[in-house]
């Protein structure tokens, strides 16, 4: 079947993805009999997937009956499938052709009692009239031409209902296909689902009932209803927050594009991603979770508030603490609450909400004072295991308000997770410290100096830079505090963001290093690595000085970067005695500064042998490059060594999937400028080779203003030739000739 186009999400509801659901569901419809079952939780799409499916039927006769059951305290006997017979006079046969069986429904379809033979007698017992109508109503389904019957919601459906449905999936009619739509953790508890009570019906050969579960959607298909209701502003950071906020539930989404949709909304998808983060929660979403949580009994509402407030996976006697429970209600409660779908199992004893935008609606149900008892009960727990989580009992602290103690843990969580190897945590854990208002003047240098020395492999370098630049101009530093810290600046500048002026940083920081040579030293080795306005003369002059000052004050992790920079200023210029000595960088090391810098000459190396032509050492090197800066989580060293890698590719001709792989890169390093400057010098390229030349012009123009702001020249040449080469393909030799000369005299 050949699916309509997606309607226009702001004024009705878009219909993206499940498509090896949707076969399953029409393959049943259109061969019946058959019993489909389309479980899934409230708001998924369910009814929109059977509505999507049946439409295949459009044109081929068939009937389509209706009904939903209801929540209500005393359901009506039958009620959905009543409802779905109500208006099925003109389906009828003739009275006549109507089993006898059928009379029994007169007083139950009082509309069509007319249509109905006389009533059989009756043997005056609830029971008896109970089953009569059953039989009655199988009778009259088994009557129709080919009947579609779809049930819906059938965990809120009356016991006559569920075992008339029972009955008919047992003996199904020959011409009617069953289907049935209910929410699993809305079923009464120790009610086994209509998948397991079915097991044996005809759908399915082999397998009885067909079941079909249905997931939220996932970001790919978020994203496409995005680009459908958006255009090009529904790109990929918009459709990333509006999956995170929506958990996948098509209503929320379909929300969430309505507000975006109908007032007047910036045109870039950042923008408009950044407005969406900062709006409440979808009220479909809301509205979804709440009605959830409002079915809990006390227990498991006890235990899912526990999760709430405590954010990240537990384990059950974690959440049993917090909740105030003792172990036996502890245990019931999560299994309510994982029964109910509100929490799942993420791996072996640790529970949590399936998606963070449904903890965000638990925990605004929660008021204020039971937040701060339910963190005391965090902190008090969390205290009691080995070794101290001290990063989760500080968010905790926080969270009652107490800042002083939080700030004494905040410093001891950084300094934690830098000893358990986690410095992207202790940045962060730094961050928050330093954006402390009334944080202590000694405290607050303590910190910026610590984030100073994380900071070269920073994932999220502009946080850092911006927290730092504060830093650097506090008068109540002392002052080899802020050379340390200008010293990191400068490196953040330089390497991070592809800029020049973080070398002139990184010499303003030596004056203030005097009394930290080692620190001095280092800032020596970076200053060399500076090509531009004839400083590349200079770098082995820098690179000795550095050593000499390692001779009086040695230093393992400097000496590391000694070697890796005079490897690549011995690659640079051709030596082949380089290749030997590369051999020799230490592979395993307890430091990391000593590892990273292995995995800098591999990369730099790497990036000097594709320039001189030696395409399976580069590819060597930058293998190994990549696996080690993966492997001691060094991200920029990662991306690099990738982006290189691509660009080895591109020389050798092999152009398939270049720009998914751009595109993967970009979403994982958007901060590194290096990835722009790469992506435009290759795209450039790629249109050039594929005779695109006003694109290939266009991004060889975007690669040269980042060669203009870089330190080192290998952009800006590679701009130039790709510029000059387009200028000769159009016969402007003269043109050429004024775009080489400049390059050509950087490059002498």
């Amino acid at each position: 079947m050949n699916r309509p186009p997606a309607p226009d999400v702001p004024g009705g509801r878009g219909f993206v993805g499940r498509v090896g659901e949707l076969a399953r569901l029409t393959e049943g419809l259109t061969r019946p009999p058959a019993v489909l079952l389309v479980e899934g939780e409230a708001g998924v799409g369910k009814s929109r997937l059977v509505a999507e499916a049946v439409r295949a039927l459009e044109g081929t006769g068939r009937a389509v009956l209706r009904g939903r059951c209801h929540p209500l305290r005393e359901p009506e006997p039958f009620g959905a499938v009543v409802d779905a017979l109500r208006d099925a006079a003109a389906l009828l046969p003739p009275p006549g052709e109507l089993p006898p069986s059928t009379g029994a429904l007169r007083g139950v379809l009082p509309d069509l009692a007319d249509r109905l033979p006389a009533t059989p007698p009756d043997g005056g017992e609830l029971v008896s009239a109970r089953r009569s109508a059953a039989r009655g109503l199988r009778a009259l389904l088994a009557a129709l031409d080919d009947p579609v019957l779809v049930v819906e919601d059938v965990q809120w459906a009356d016991d006559a209902t569920l075992d008339l449905l029972l009955r008919l999936a047992r003996d199904l009619p020959p011409r009617l296909s069953l289907v049935v739509t209910y929410r699993p953790e809305d079923l009464p508890p120790g009610v086994p689902s209509p998948a397991a009570a079915y097991r044996g019906a005809p759908g399915a050969p082999g397998s009885g009932a067909d079941v079909v579960r249905l997931e939220p959607l996932d970001a790919a298909e978020v994203a496409e209803l995005a680009r459908a209701a958006l255009g090009p502003a529904g790109g990929t950071e918009l459709a990333r927050v509006l999956h995170a906020r929506t958990a996948g539930l098509p209503p929320a989404v379909e929300e969430e594009l309505r507000a975006l949709t109908g007032r007047p909304s910036p045109r870039r998808g950042a923008d408009l991603a950044v407005r969406l983060a900062q709006a409440d929660l979808p009220r479909a979403l809301a509205d979804a979770v709440t009605g959830r949580l409002a079915g809990l009994g006390p227990q498991a509402a006890a235990v899912v508030d526990a999760a709430a407030v405590l954010g990240v996976p537990a384990d059950q006697d974690l959440l049993t603490a917090v909740a105030g429970l003792d172990a036996g209600d502890g245990a019931q409660g999560l299994a309510e609450a994982l029964h109910r779908a509100v929490l799942h199992e993420t791996s072996p004893d640790r529970y949590a909400f399936r998606h963070p935008a449904v903890r965000q609606v638990a925990h605004r149900r929660i008021a204020g004072p039971g937040r701060r008892v339910l963190h005391r009960r965090a902190v008090a727990a969390l205290e009691t295991r080995e070794p101290r989580p001290l990063a989760r009992i500080a968010e905790h602290t926080l969270a009652m308000g107490d800042r002083a103690a939080w700030q004494d843990l905040a410093q001891a969580a950084a300094d934690q997770a830098v000893a358990l190897g986690d410095p992207g945590g202790a940045r962060r854990m730094l961050r928050s410290l330093l954006d402390e208002p009334d944080l202590d003047p000694r405290r607050r240098g303590r910190a910026a100096l610590a984030l100073a020395r994380l900071a070269a492999d920073d994932v999220d370098p502009a946080a850092s830079v911006q927290v730092l630049s504060g830093m650097v101009a506090d008068p109540r530093l002392p002052v080899a505090d802020r050379g340390e810290i200008r010293l990191a600046l400068g490196f953040l500048t330089a390497v991070h963001s592809g800029n020049r002026a973080g070398f002139d940083r990184i010499r303003e920081s030596l004056e203030e290093l005097e009394e930290r040579p080692v620190r001095a030293a280092r800032a020596m080795v970076a200053i060399s690595m500076d090509e531009r306005d004839g400083a590349g003369r200079h770098a082995w002059e820098w690179l000795d000085r550095a050593d000499r000052l390692l001779a009086e004050h040695p230093d393992e992790d400097v000496a590391a970067a000694v070697r890796a920079t005079s490897l690549t200023f011995q690659a640079r210029a051709g030596d082949p005695a380089v290749w030997g000595r590369l051999d020799e960088l230490p592979r395993a090391s307890e430091r990391p500064e000593v590892m990273r810098q292995t995995t800098r000459a591999l990369y730099n190396t790497g990036e000097i042998a594709i320039e001189l032509g030696y395409d399976t050492r580069a590819a060597h090197l930058l293998t190994e490059s990549r696996r080690l800066a993966r492997l001691t989580a060094i991200p920029y060293l990662e991306c690099y060594s990738r982006l290189a890698l691509i660009r080895l590719d591109m020389l050798a001709g092999r152009w398939d999937g270049v720009e998914q792989r751009f595109a993967a890169l970009g979403a994982e390093f958007d901060d590194l400028a290096m990835a722009g400057a790469e992506r435009a010098l290759l795209f450039g390229r790629l249109a050039a080779g594929r005779g695109r030349l006003a694109v290939a012009r266009e991004e060889f123009t975007v690669a040269a203003r980042y060669g203009q702001r870089e330190s080192q020249v290998t952009v800006a040449l590679r701009a130039a030739a790709g510029l000059g080469g387009l200028q000769l393909l159009e016969g402007d030799t003269a043109g050429a000739a004024a775009t080489a000369g400049p390059a050509l005299a950087t490059a002498r």
